[in-house]
């Protein structure tokens, strides 16, 4: 584990959170992939989009890592107010996010990187 991708992945948030798509752009590489269940989409203009189209705020909980893999427990608020949970698997490589994929829970993000309580960051 290295402290640098638990920091890139909570920059990225607080960007995200933000608004602050010039820095949210800055953590993530040129050709970042971003997905969930309903399909996936690449590079900047990608990102950009997306994230002025999120209409929560998003709280990073836990964290696992492993060899780049984050995955962050997440609970969200909307503009409405309404709360919930999900959870986000990050690739990161050299302090950028390469890639970030929305699960429904922890469970799902964890079983699809294959990461387990054993990556819980203390």
């Amino acid at each position: 584990m290295t402290t640098s991708e638990l920091a890139t992945v909570l920059a990225w948030h607080d960007a995200l959170n933000a608004a602050d798509l010039d820095t949210l752009l800055e953590l993530s590489s040129d050709d970042i992939e971003i997905g969930d269940a309903g399909g996936a989409a690449q590079g900047h203009a990608a990102l950009r989009d997306w994230a002025q189209a999120l209409d929560v705020k998003v709280e990073p909980g836990r964290m696992y890592v492993h060899d780049g893999v984050v995955v962050v427990e997440q609970q969200t608020v909307s503009v409405t107010g309404e709360t919930g949970s999900e959870a986000s698997a990050f690739r990161v490589v050299h302090d950028h996010v390469t890639s970030v994929f929305r699960h429904p829970d922890l469970a799902a993000a964890l079983a699809a990187t294959e990461l387990t309580e054993a990556d819980l960051t203390g």
